[in-house]
């Protein structure tokens, strides 16, 4: 059976490993699968680190579509791959998560009856004015297997209207739904042990330092929003260290949206780490011996759930509710005060214990049975 992978992110690239390690190991006599990468967030540097050390066979196309207004990405896409099924005659098409490579995929599979394998599906953030809601939900109701990471995913796509019923073989217009734990939970077992042989990079790190990743254009893109983050980011500091690996779009933004004394503050506090962005392997390293993490990122709000760590979430809502509802995690918007308070609370009194919520570790080896058992 042969699976088109569809990539478009650098956090797509670290959940396809999963998958690939999956096949590789236990399924390389059933399945083919031929990666394609749609470009849509393409850069040498910062994507090629990923498929080196995370042993991702390299994309047999890459569509180069790049950025630009989300119609006219997505059209594009949706033409290029539209083509290379034609080509490749794939018995499923594999995406992942919610971006414009995810609904292109989905929009061209679904036009040419390929049935459409969604990894991540069920998560709601019941904010449609996220581009990622709507990617989601439409790419979910086009799909023929969709596998919810957790719970509440699962729930949600049941709430929609998808059945509970298990169909032997299913169909766009019978799908079948699956709460078969988290590929990312896989990844961060499986990477765990190796990301420590990145301890010498940051030998710079204190004990009980903040980490802090802020990327998403609601706040880099608003200048009240980021101003109160980096004005939270900046009293933190005053007692605890802050690692910040700063994305190009933050970096890009900030002398823009950032008044003139908070930027000299940031840039001359010596307790504020502003570092090049990392690897994956890198980033767990700096997430395993962080006390507290600030971000914006639904990857490394659970990145930080598996590795035991606390995060603020410096947006308005999260799909990964299972974290705020254990009181590991709380929503903290772009509200500095809110931020410094809920930060010091984590610090003071970091959580005893974090229930398993996220499956067992072997959630590519379930994905991959049942696509050999439905499809």
């Amino acid at each position: 059976m042969k699976l088109t992978t569809i990539i478009g992110a650098r956090p797509q690239i670290i959940k396809a490993s999963a998958l690939s390690r999956a096949i590789r190991n236990n399924f390389s006599d059933k399945l083919e699968e031929v990666i394609i990468h749609t470009g849509q967030h393409y850069d040498q540097n910062m994507s090629e680190v990923f498929f080196t050390e995370l042993d991702i066979p390299r994309p047999k196309y890459n569509l180069a579509v790049g950025s630009g207004k989300h119609g006219k990405q997505t059209a594009l896409m949706t033409e290029r791959l539209e083509e290379v099924f034609e080509a490749e005659q794939p018995d499923a098409v594999v995406v992942y998560g919610d971006t414009n490579s995810t609904l292109a995929a989905a929009l061209a599979a679904s036009k040419m009856l390929i049935p459409i394998v969604h990894i991540e599906a069920g998560l709601r953030s019941f904010n449609k004015s996220m581009p990622e809601e709507i990617n989601r939900i439409l790419c979910d109701h086009v799909s023929t297997l969709l596998f919810s990471p957790t719970q509440t995913g699962y729930d949600n796509l049941i709430r929609e209207g998808f059945s509970k019923q298990l169909s032997p073989k299913a169909t766009a217009d019978h799908p079948n739904v699956y709460h078969c734990g988290d590929i990312m939970y896989d990844n961060t077992l499986f990477f765990e042990h190796r990301a420590e042989n990145t301890c010498q990079k940051f030998s710079f790190c204190q004990p009980s330092y903040v980490l802090c990743t802020i990327h998403r254009n609601s706040n880099t893109d608003n200048s009240e929003r980021m101003q109160s983050i980096f004005e939270a980011v900046a009293q933190l500091s005053r007692q605890r260290q802050i690692i910040l690996p700063l994305h190009p779009r933050t970096k890009k933004m900030m002398p823009q949206m950032l008044s003139p004394n908070l930027m000299r503050e940031l840039q001359d506090n010596p307790n504020i780490n502003i570092i090049e962005p990392v690897s994956f392997l890198e980033m767990i390293y700096l997430e395993k011996h962080s006390s507290l993490i600030l971000t914006d990122s639904g990857g490394v709000q659970k990145e930080a759930y598996f590795l035991k760590r606390p995060s603020v979430i410096l947006r308005s809502e999260t799909e990964w509710q299972e974290i705020v509802q254990q009181g590991r995690a709380f929503v903290c918007d772009a509200d500095k005060d809110l931020i410094c308070q809920k930060a010091e609370a984590f610090l003071g009194e970091p959580p005893a214990d974090y229930p398993p919520l996220f499956g067992n570790g072997r959630a590519g080896d379930f994905i991959c049975q049942t696509i050999l058992d439905t499809l």
